[in-house]
């Protein structure tokens, strides 16, 4: 494996770590590397916190090496002023030579302001290593600024012979065909996605709660679809409070 891309690829991973958190910031992921050995390394905050590159920069114990390392990270740094100060900013105040970025932002406030701030500070700036695998792992990032939608996943439970529930239905609750190992994955899906969408029919056969409460983690927004106003308020799904975590 070629040298940059064994750092990417870290950043990649515990970027990981920021996965349901972060939004509307993308997560993150950040290693700083001296002389061939990681000397620092860090992932998004939740919103309103730290981003990657501060995060990996402060766990930098003889910050007098920052001088001859290199930064490694999955997206360009930010340019600009939000809640914290541009990355961008950071890194040239600290004297960093070399920066390897898996994919430039493509967020209008940034989109290649914050190679251009590098470079014009003398930076040496390597943008696309393992590109696709950035892009990829920024999938919900870049499906929201650049085709104004949300990163959308179909999921369902459906037997070996093709069926995802009885024809009739006597109780009003749901009808298991998966075990407790597969909902307690889609409980995780729940604490890492922003939103959950059900239609009208699923809430007046199933009653759900639409919770996280097989895994640790924030309940998504729950959204439903009822374009005739057909639900009643005593359905679990109203009558839930958010579960903060």
């Amino acid at each position: 494996m070629k040298i940059h891309e064994k750092y990417i690829k870290r950043c990649i991973e515990i970027a990981k770590n920021g996965l349901g958190t972060t939004r509307p910031n993308p997560m993150v992921g950040c290693v700083v590397v001296h002389n061939e050995r990681i000397i620092g390394e860090g992932y998004t905050s939740p919103y309103g916190g730290n981003h990657a590159e501060v995060n990996a920069l402060n766990s930098v114990t003889n910050q007098s090496l920052l001088k001859q390392a290199t930064l490694y990270v999955t997206l360009e740094p930010c340019s600009h002023f939000g809640k914290t100060p541009p990355c961008s900013d950071l890194i040239v105040r600290m004297g960093i030579p070399n920066v390897v970025i898996g994919t430039l932002d493509t967020h209008s406030l940034v989109a290649g302001k914050g190679v251009d701030k590098l470079r014009a500070s003398g930076c040496q700036v390597l943008v696309g290593v393992l590109e696709d695998e950035c892009k990829e792992h920024h999938k919900r990032f870049f499906t929201f600024h650049n085709k104004k939608r949300p990163y959308i996943i179909l999921k369902w439970a459906q037997t070996a012979d093709g069926f995802i529930a009885p024809k009739n239905k006597v109780e009003q609750r749901p009808v298991w065909i998966n075990n407790e190992f597969s909902r307690q994955l889609a409980h995780q899906w729940r604490a890492e996605e922003h939103a959950i969408l059900v239609g009208t029919k699923t809430v007046l056969a199933d009653n759900p709660t639409l919770t996280t409460r097989d895994w640790t983690g924030q309940n998504p927004v729950r959204v439903v679809l009822d374009r005739l106003n057909k639900l009643d308020r005593h359905l679990l799904f109203l009558m839930m409070k958010p579960k903060l975590s």
